[in-house]
């Protein structure tokens, strides 16, 4: 990554990608004028695999419940509930080229489709207007029986603290990010600002969507009562 990309701020209950900050951005402030509305958009597609030491029914009806464990696994972002399955969230303050934006998008966490698969997507923050950015957040998740003896071999798991049932949730993240940005930084090279943004970008969702994998992955073990075996790999 080039020198002069400012990573976010880290919140003082992390040490990654996330200011706990609840103020939101201000152009007025920050007195960079911006020659044009034109987005230039920054993409990042992630995928993974969460694995429950559960049968899938078990997982499904606990994901169905996120009203009691969403907010608290999604610490520090802040997250306010909007109706019944949206939630606003304070992402972070993120930077890049000496320019920084602080994240605010609502997330829609939709029930699964007929075939069984989930769907979290943007949805509109009522009152609110983001200041000079845009969000396009498309995620989709699937359960999955996972070979137990298989995993705990791969593992190293030793067989004594191996489940009976293992269910995966696997996943995959489709990201783009819109940012209004200011004319000291337009005149940069194009490349350079395509590189540099999607870049921040790429670490930004990595570490976010790992954090709040192994949060759900302790609360769902920990809510249950189901005992969570360390594993390499």
């Amino acid at each position: 990554m080039p020198s002069d990309i400012s990573e976010p701020q880290p919140s003082r209950a992390s040490s990654e990608f996330v200011d706990d900050s609840v103020a939101l951005p201000n152009p007025e402030e920050s007195n960079q004028e911006q020659d044009s509305q034109e987005l230039i958009w920054f993409h990042s597609d992630f995928e993974d695999c969460m694995e429950m030491f559960a049968p899938l029914d078990t997982v499904a009806e606990y994901l169905g419940q996120h009203s009691g464990w969403f907010c608290r696994c999604a610490l520090p972002m802040k997250t306010e509930p909007m109706g019944n399955n949206a939630y606003d969230l304070l992402v972070g303050r993120f930077g890049a080229l000496g320019y920084r934006v602080e994240a605010r998008i609502g997330l829609e966490l939709v029930p699964p489709d007929a075939e069984g698969i989930y769907r979290i997507r943007t949805v509109p923050i009522p009152n609110y207007t983001a200041p000079g950015y845009e969000v396009d957040f498309q995620s989709t998740m699937t359960l999955v029986d996972l070979p137990t003896a298989e995993f705990c071999t791969k593992h190293r798991i030793e067989l004594k603290e191996c489940p009976t049932q293992i269910t995966g949730a696997k996943w995959r993240l489709d990201l783009a990010v819109g940012v209004q940005i200011p004319k000291f930084i337009r005149s940069k090279s194009e490349g350079l600002i395509q590189k540099s943004g999607d870049t921040l970008l790429k670490n930004i969702v990595k570490q976010v969507s790992r954090r709040l994998s192994a949060k759900t992955q302790q609360d769902f073990h920990t809510s249950l009562g189901i005992p969570f075996p360390k594993y390499r790999g």
